[in-house]
């Protein structure tokens, strides 16, 4: 039985992806040869890098306006470096929401000042904050969308003349926003894209080359725009699945219709935490992730029973993050509404023998 993987990285993806991505593994093309031992300059390679690359433009709506999408190495984390080694001259601003936003900074601070515009850190990051001021000397202002670890999310991105700069990894492609509106954006893949190997970098040209300082290479936007995401050899095989998943996403009818579906499973979930009185949400209500809902139980003393049932219901995946406790329901694209109300089905009947 294939279980109801709510695993908050790296996650589910869908099924069909997972069948063309073996079946490419053994004889990719026809060809009668591996993907992942043909040459990445080879013809079919090289179209699926610029597959890709497009795909990513295109649902995200930035085609043909100055963007450039880059599938690197080295995790959302190698980002938190490569951010501010384009872009940090003098000053940047930064929102600490969570962990990922907290490890960024650290990352920032070796290249210049960092104002730490606001943070939840106060109520162990169950909270957005708001109305803050970004100063308006800063190179860039950085955020992130949706914090994996606490299950918070931005519904909203402030108005600022600076560039703005966004951690999208574990949202990315899961709801409509004005793409526009941002000038870098971030994401590792296995949170909603693909396996874990490979980054979607997607970046505005115009503001790049604008710091003093020398760039190593294999950091430098520049560099791998020009190369086209071959500076070195890239990772085959995730860029592959992401392609896939991309495709998959197109095919359902974009950002657009993929949100619909996950608003539909969030409700489920959190309706039910709500109106179950073993359960308690975490984060306040307004900032709840629609991707990662994370809950508690009311009396610990039902948690062997109930770690059992889910277990016994085919769930994976829903424990808390080891910093934090409690559950977490990753609720990515490729999770269907059906896997949530076994979850939801298991939390009744709980409720009913408790």
């Amino acid at each position: 039985m294939k279980k109801h993987n709510f695993s908050a990285g790296p996650c589910i993806l869908p099924q069909e992806v997972l069948q063309k991505a073996s079946e490419a593994v053994l004889n990719f093309n026809n060809d009668n040869l591996s993907l992942i031992e043909i040459s990445h300059r080879s013809k079919p390679f090289v179209h699926v890098m610029e597959n890709a690359r497009s795909l990513a433009l295109e649902l995200l709506g930035l085609e043909g306006k100055g963007y450039q999408a880059l599938f690197l190495h080295g995790g959302a984390s190698t980002q938190f470096l490569a951010t501010a080694y384009n872009l940090l001259n003098t000053k940047a601003a930064y929102l600490n929401t969570g962990t990922w936003s907290t490890k960024a900074i650290k990352e920032a601070n070796l290249f210049g000042e960092v104002v730490e515009v606001a943070s939840s850190k106060d109520k162990n990051f169950t909270y957005i904050p708001k109305g803050y001021e970004i100063p308006s000397d800063a190179d860039y202002f950085h955020c992130t969308s949706n914090n994996t670890i606490f299950g918070t999310q931005m519904k909203s991105f402030p108005e600022t003349n600076v560039s703005l700069v966004c951690d999208m990894s574990s949202d990315i492609f899961s709801r409509q926003l004005d793409f526009s509106k941002f000038d870098l954006i971030y994401a590792g893949a296995q949170k909603n894209m693909g396996p874990a190997g490979t980054t979607l970098v997607v970046v505005k040209e115009e503001i790049l080359g604008k710091v003093n300082r020398t760039i190593p290479s294999m950091l430098d936007y520049k560099v791998h725009i020009g190369k086209d995401s071959m500076f070195n050899t890239p990772a085959v095989f995730p860029v592959y699945v992401s392609m896939l998943t991309l495709e998959w996403l197109k095919n359902l009818g974009g950002i657009a219709a993929i949100e619909k579906v996950n608003e539909q499973k969030s409700a489920l979930l959190y309706n039910e935490i709500d109106r179950n009185p073993l359960f308690k949400g975490v984060v306040a209500t307004e900032d709840r992730s629609h991707m990662n809902a994370t809950f508690t139980l009311e009396n610990e003393a039902l948690k062997e029973t109930f770690d059992t049932m889910w277990n016994e219901a085919g769930i994976n995946g829903l424990n808390g993050h080891r910093s934090v406790g409690g559950y977490r329901a990753s609720m990515y694209n490729a999770l269907s509404v059906e896997s949530v109300q076994v979850l939801v089905d298991v939390m009744q009947t709980l409720e009913k023998n408790a």
